[in-house]
């Protein structure tokens, strides 16, 4: 393997001299995968299929650009409109109409609000969407459950405790360059745990200016929850705003809360809009949005028109096709096929997350051994595959039926290796490193 992906491998090496890291997204760095073995780059990307720097051809079973491409890579749809609007001038000194097309057609999904502000990423429109929260209630502190970027807001967090993460994206992370002034304001409570939000909200009484949180993550509220929430956020002068950055139009057309018949005062979009075009969306009430113009908030890239024009095409496509019911579908042939796998050779494994999201882990003290020699494994079968499947509309029965041909042979591997206590001899490198929690 090593050989074959030679020149990956090159291009690995120099990254980490150029880049810290290695890559600007943790989630997409090979050590997360199979360190020197993941091919790590690509050359090509089309429908689902990638092709890596060495021309070996993969199809992709594991993340589809981080949740991102979720209509598949190259969607020729998708592609034509940005090819016009590029030919057309994509930035000028004038704004463009596609920017009041989008806000339109969210606003025709969420009559519950009416006004939107734009970015081209999901961590800065969320904190884009603390700013306008904490700009309209006066108010500083930040009650949040689940993983919401990489800004300040965020991070802060674990300034109270290194643990206050711990649940909520990744364990020991250090809050180094955040201002320790901003300590105590952002505190994290559970998901479906609505004494666990009372607590922190008497702790700092009349403080909080905001609660974030996804609607709709790896489990379904609570009868009665989500409805509390809204209440409490009300009763308090809160701004809720709910993160429907990987949720949203993958269970239906629009946020998830739409399902739940919650409305926030300001929603975040992004991913799965724009089919792996930069596109963010913050959608809320007049009232509260009109707060962004108390405070300062502009950046010339925002009005570009490649993310406006990719979103309008994504989101008509999502609708016109009912592309929710696919992701859906699809998701839960690969859910089914992990269990039923797993029983024909008595594996012990865990699976998770909604049908479009789904992951599955192995429930033993080797798991992410296992789970390292999973990946290893399918690649060797030119399937790229790690514990998560993210589907997409690109994916069709017979993508299933050859990735599960290739976890048949995965599964009955690590379960004879396991049984001969013999993993090792099939490890090729060193364990992969543990991602995200995600936890809401």
């Amino acid at each position: 393997m090593i050989k074959k992906i030679k020149n990956s491998l090159a291009m690995q090496k120099r990254a980490k001299m150029r880049i810290p890291g290695g890559t600007q997204l943790l989630s997409k760095r090979s050590e997360m995968f199979a360190p020197n073995h993941w091919p790590g780059y690509f050359s090509e990307a089309k429908g689902v299929h990638i092709t890596d720097l060495d021309g070996n051809s993969y199809l992709d079973m594991s993340i589809m650009g981080i949740g991102a491409n979720v209509l598949g890579y190259c969607d020729p749809e998708i592609d034509e409109a940005i090819l016009s609007c590029i030919k057309k001038g994509n930035s000028s000194s004038l704004n463009c109409s596609e920017e009041i097309q989008l806000a339109d057609l969210i606003s025709d999904l969420h009559p519950w609000g009416s006004m939107a502000r734009y970015t081209r990423s999901g961590g800065e429109s969320m904190a884009m969407a603390v700013r306008i929260a904490r700009a309209y209630s006066g108010k500083d502190r930040v009650a949040f459950c689940g993983y919401h970027g990489w800004h300040d807001w965020y991070l802060a967090a674990n300034l109270n405790t290194s643990e206050e993460l711990e649940e909520h994206l990744l364990p020991g992370l250090e809050p180094k360059g955040v201002p320790k002034g901003l300590e105590g304001t952002a505190i994290a409570f559970n998901y479906n745990d609505i004494d666990s939000l009372k607590e922190v909200l008497e702790r700092y009484p009349n403080e909080f200016g905001a609660i974030v949180m996804e609607p709709l993550r790896s489990a379904h509220p609570k009868d009665g929850f989500l409805e509390e929430i809204r209440s409490i956020a009300s009763q308090n002068n809160i701004v809720l705003v709910f993160d429907e950055i990987t949720a949203a139009f993958r269970v239906n057309n629009g946020g998830a809360h739409l399902k739940f018949g919650i409305e926030p005062d300001i929603a975040v979009f992004a991913k799965a809009i724009s089919n792996g075009y930069p596109m963010g969306i913050i959608f809320g009430k007049e009232e509260i949005m009109q707060a962004a113009q108390s405070t300062f908030i502009s950046s010339t890239y925002w009005t570009e028109r490649i993310g406006p024009t990719a979103a309008i095409a994504t989101i008509e496509k999502f609708i016109r096709e009912d592309v929710s019911s696919h992701l859906i579908s699809t998701g839960s042939k690969i859910q089914e096929a992990w269990l039923s796998i797993a029983n024909k050779y008595d594996l012990n494994i865990h699976v998770s997350g909604l049908k479009p999201l789904s992951h599955f882990s192995f429930n033993y003290s080797d798991g992410q051994k296992m789970m390292t020699i999973f990946v290893q494994k399918m690649l060797e079968s030119n399937i790229l595959a790690s514990n998560r499947f993210y589907a997409s509309f690109a994916h069709d029965l017979d993508h299933v039926s050859e990735y599960k041909e290739a976890c048949d042979k995965a599964f009955l591997m690590i379960k004879e290796a396991q049984d001969n206590n013999s993993l090792d001899d099939l490890l090729k490198g060193p364990v992969a490193h543990s991602g995200f929690k995600r936890l809401t």
